[in-house]
């Protein structure tokens, strides 16, 4: 084992009621009405918000509530209902079997798997799009994919805020 995993501080339990406000917040954040280019660049923050919790907090965020936030999205996007209920619970089923690998490495060296992460979610989502005729997208429908491994950085470090132990200025 490398000394750096051994000296690792082990993280606090978060709690529920700040899960459920980043996951709000996100799904906010996802609504907002951007121009074009903006809009193509932007990650999903739902999934990335789903992606944190679900590599730090598998038994607090399932699947079940990536469904439900799947569906939400679908209805507000007006979307094909169930297609981003499809992606979010394949995303949070990779991420929960790959959780115990991931939390031993950094927030950069996690940014690569989270890249293959998202743009496995969505080519689902442009797939069930496809199937259905709905979607008729270009190869930069993939570039959110980039723009949410970028981001993971600055999104680990935002939410793990929560998980951070109190040190004690007393103690040794």
């Amino acid at each position: 084992m490398s000394k750096d995993y051994l000296e690792k501080e082990l993280p606090l339990e978060a709690k529920s009621r700040f899960i459920f406000i980043s996951l709000v917040i996100a799904f906010i954040i996802n609504l907002f009405p951007l121009q074009e280019i903006i809009f193509l660049l932007r990650p999903d923050f739902v999934a990335l918000t789903l992606l944190f919790w679900n590599i730090n907090q598998p038994h607090h965020v399932g699947m079940s509530i990536a469904f439900t936030l799947g569906i939400i999205m679908d209805v507000c996007n007006s979307s094909i209902l169930g297609q981003h209920a499809l992606a979010y619970c394949f995303m949070s089923f990779l991420a929960i079997i790959l959780h115990r690998r991931l939390v031993l490495f950094s927030v950069f060296q996690q940014a690569p798997q989270i890249f293959w992460i998202l743009l496995l979610t969505q080519v689902i989502i442009y797939i069930s799009g496809t199937l259905t005729g709905s979607y008729h997208s270009d190869w930069y429908f993939f570039l959110s994919s980039v723009t949410g491994a970028l981001i993971w950085p600055v999104i680990a470090l935002i939410l793990g805020i929560s998980q951070k132990p109190e040190t004690d200025p007393n103690a040794l």
